[in-house]
Formats: C-alpha cells, structure tokens, sequence
C-alpha cells in the first residue's frame, strides 16, 4: 500500500484518463493493498463483468499488476511508478516529435493511448489515410524508435511485481547461506537477487528483437507478434539533460548551456538508464562536431583573443564546468563536468545532489526563512551537533534556535539523535544532536508535492465541470460550431472560453514546475539514496 498523498493522486490520473469506474477499483487496490478479485468486486461496488473490464484495460495500460500466490491465487495490484508516469506522456510525445518528426510523434501517442501494441496493429490504424507511402513512412519510424530504445517489448515480468521476484530470489540465496547469515551475507544476497532480476529482465527484452540481413548493417526490428510498450526510462533521459542545461544556464549564461548540451548530445545513444553516476567519456572535437557553425562562444567569455579557435573555446568552458580553478573538494562538488586530458565526461550524481539539496533549501527558507537554511546548511557540512553547538556556530539566540528545530522537526526537514549516557536512559542524562536525514526529507517533500499535484489537477476538474463553462465546452464540440466559432459563439461565451484556457494554462505551467521538481528528487535521485 501506498501513502494517502500518493494513493489520491494515482487515483486522480486513473479517473481523469479512465473515468469514474475503474478510478473507484483503483482506489480499493491503494487503500487496501493486493486483493483477488472476489474482494476487489466486494469492496469496489462494481458488477463482476464492469470489474473485469476496468482490470483488464488497466493491465493493458501497465497500471496492474498481476501475480498468483498460494493462499488466494491470482492476485492484483496498483504499478503505482507508471501510473504517475502518465503525467509526463505529453511531454514524451513532443520529445519523439523532435527526435523523429511527425511520424514517431504519432507511433508514441498511438502506443501511449493503447497502453501496448504490436507493429502490424500501429502500422494499419496509422496508414489510413495514406495506404501507399503510409505503411513504409510508418515503419521506418518505428524501427528508429525500436533500434533506440525509446519503445520496448512488453514480457511476462513486466506484469509481475517484481517485489515477488525479489522476494522469492532472496530466500532462494538464504537458504544457500549454512548457519546463521551474518549481515555481509544478507547484503550479498540481495546483491545476486537483484542481478538475477535485471539479467532476466534483459534477456526477455531480447525475445523481442531480431537480427536483420546483413545488407541493412545489423541493425534491429521488432517482431510482427511482440506487444512494444513505451519505454519511459529512455524519455526521462531527455528530461534529465534539459534539467542539467537549464541549471548550467542558470548558474553561468547561455553559451556555457550551449557546450553542456553539446556533451551531453555527443553521448546521448548511450544514455540509457537515469541511474548512471556520469556520462561516458567523450572528446573535445566530438563537443565541437555537436555544435552549430552559428554559435558565437566568445560572447560568454572574457578574452582578449578574438579570433579564438572553437575547439580552445570549449576547452575553456570545460574548465570552467569543471572547476579546475578549485581543486577542492568543494570545488568538485559545484562542477558540472569532469575532465581528464582531452576526454570530458558529465558528473550527473553531482549535479543531481546539487539541484535535490537546492530544492530542500528553497522548501526550508519559504516555510522557515533564512534562519532555517542556515541550520540546514550547517547541518549538512558539519554534521550532527547539539542545541548549544547549533547556537553557537549559527550565531543565533537560543530563545530563537529552540522553537525553529521544533518546527523543523515536525516538517521532517531535521530529525533528533538521543545518545544516553547510561544504560537507564534517563532524559537529564541524555544527549540531543540534531541533524538531516535527507533521504527522509526528500521524502516527505515528495509527498507533499504529490498533495499539490493531487489538487492542481482536481481543482481543474471541478473548475471544468461547472455548469455554464460546461455547457459553454459541450457546445464548443460540436462540428457546426468547431468550424466557426466567431459566428456561431457569443461574446460572453467566447469571453468566458478564453478566461477559462488562460486559468488552464497557470494550471497547467504550475502543474509542470511541480512536476519537475518531482523529477528531480524521485527519478533523479535514484543512485543516490543516502547523500553524504
């Protein structure tokens, strides 16, 4: 089961995408945990046959999974990592359009809306209108896509919660371990399960594919009766490089972002997973090949030189990046980049932990000011101090220092250590540190922007359903009025229609940041769960 933040907003995204229905049996598996079906029916309300239905598009969309256990057979429950996903499918679907045009725009929004489809099914519904250069246009496309991993082939374990498999593997390598296991061989034999599961997960990836003729470079496609599903993963790739331009920007000026993104675009095939420490090594020529011939580098530097080399202008930029001026400690944990020789590579966990501390800060100074960032900060670079400490190096009252870690507490923003000095635990003779659990933190705040998400988006719902804008909406589509709406629509209904796309819009750019923020603490943060 899920918290109360994330459960209301899973079910939000099922209600607007699949209405009503199955966003009450969605409800009932996030509340209650896994159920047969039997039990699913009970408590959801719901006749048997309408149950059905709603499991099995919800299946068919990944937001199900399905597994069968002993004491009450096959079982369901919610995939709640890609129900959340589906916020960011608009997002998906501009990025394939600028990856491969049109074509595999329309190849991800058709897989998206079906939830998983096999190339004859996506090829047919989208050549319709053109059945002569439709079918080959179509299908280039979609072997781009397939050769670059952006779509994948929906398998057997993909439905299945890999909690079991986790499960079930651990207790196979325990029940290897002779005697009592000790903790080194408990981590090990997590270790293995979770190699057992990512290598199986690989090798039923591969049952999807094949290998073409020699003549067409080995290249790979998918078979007529594989089910390809979108690969998330890969699009959040993209995010991610946006995320890391956008902060280079913001901390330099838009030519150091230029050379950034040229990096991170000259190893861009081989970013597959969000889980990499940093980006393979890439050379200086290979940056400069990824520029355009109009990018004017010297207006974002202070040089004497005007007739500068591109190639020495990069290499410039890369030790900027890089903080080669600081060679710190703290200057390496304010670079973007790292270079050894002529070889740049992008430190992505360094960035990351960066942008997920800025965010902790910003909550910290908007709920608590700077008085709060300044325990944060000192927190984080000393480590766990006592009141007293706090109030010494932070220069602070203690009459003020009390009250602010007791509000910071209840925020989860620090948490307290008791280190007693006997064995009774007595409280007079006790000690009090506090410090930041980040991954805590994090927690919370993910949390609490799931809550802002969840009213965002339900806001609009009701907003939407009001009656005169309703009305107003209904009217709009219909065919007559769709094709001209300054003759067939009043003034005040045309006034009302466009107060109501301006609010949507707020909406929908607040929703957005929201969500990025999100990105930054969840997906970004995976290889990083405890930070130093």
């Amino acid at each position: 089961m899920t918290d109360t933040n994330t459960s209301n907003l899973c079910e939000q995204i099922v209600r607007a995408h699949f209405g009503p229905l199955t966003a009450k049996l969605t409800a009932v598996l996030l509340h209650r945990g896994r159920l047969p079906l039997g039990q699913i029916i009970r408590f959801a309300g719901l006749k048997p046959r309408t149950a059905r239905a709603a499991i099995i598009a919800l299946v068919q969309h990944n937001i199900l999974w399905h597994a069968q256990t002993d004491a009450d057979g096959e079982v369901f429950e919610v995939n709640t990592e890609d129900c959340l996903m589906r916020l960011r499918y608009g997002r998906y679907v501009w990025q394939a359009e600028q990856l491969f045009g049109k074509a595999g725009a329309e190849i991800v929004q058709l897989i998206l809306d079906h939830g998983k489809l096999r190339p004859p099914e996506i090829i047919s519904q989208l050549s319709i209108y053109d059945p002569i250069k439709g079918p080959s246009i179509y299908s280039q496309a979609l072997h781009k896509l397939v050769e670059a991993s952006y779509l994948k082939p929906s398998t057997v374990l993909s439905h299945v919660s890999p909690r079991d498999t986790r499960i079930r593997y651990e207790a196979e390598e325990r029940a290897e371990i002779p005697g009592f296991p000790a903790a080194k061989q408990l981590k090990e034999a997590k270790q293995i399960a979770a190699a057992r599961i990512r290598r199986e997960e690989e090798e039923a990836e591969k049952i999807g594919m094949k290998r073409k003729a020699k003549d067409q470079h080995g290249s790979r496609a998918g078979k007529d009766d594989v089910f390809f599903r979108v690969n998330c993963e890969r699009f959040n790739v993209h995010i991610r490089n946006k995320v890391i331009e956008d902060a280079v920007r913001e901390r330099f000026n838009d030519h150091a972002a230029m050379v950034v993104r040229a990096t991170l675009k000259s190893t861009e095939a081989k970013q597959l997973k969000l889980t990499d420490v940093r980006s393979d090594p890439t050379s200086l020529a290979s940056v400069v090949m990824q520029l355009c011939e109009d990018d004017d580098l010297t207006e974002g530097l202070a040089t004497s030189s005007k007739n500068a080399s591109q190639i020495s202008l990069v290499r410039d930029y890369c030790g900027i990046l890089a903080s080669a001026d600081n060679p710190t400690p703290v200057g390496r944990a304010s670079s973007f980049l790292s270079v050894n020789g002529s070889k740049v590579q992008v430190e992505f966990e360094i960035v990351m932990t960066r942008l997920r501390r800025r965010i902790l800060e910003a909550i910290t100074r908007e709920r608590h000011g700077d008085e709060g960032v300044r325990i944060v900060s000192l927190l984080l670079s000393t480590g766990k101090m006592d009141e007293k400490q706090i109030s010494k190096v932070g220069m602070m009252g203690p009459k003020d220092v009390r009250p602010l870690l007791s509000a910071m507490a209840a925020d989860s923003i620090v948490s307290l250590q008791e280190v007693p000095k006997s064995a009774d635990r007595n409280p007079a003779r006790t000690f009090y540190l506090w410090y930041v659990d980040l991954q805590k933190a994090y927690t919370v705040i993910i949390s609490n922007l799931y809550k802002t998400l969840y009213n965002i988006s339900r806001r609009r719902q009701l907003e939407e359903e009001e009656s005169v804008l309703r009305a107003i909406l209904d009217k709009r589509q219909r065919t007559d009025v769709s094709q001209d709406e300054e003759r067939l629509l009043s003034r005040n209904e045309r006034e009302v229609l466009a107060r109501w796309e301006k609010k949507r819009e707020k909406m929908t750019v607040l929703e957005m940041r929201v969500e990025e923020s999100v990105f930054i603490l969840r997906d970004m943060g995976a290889f990083a769960v405890t930070d130093d």
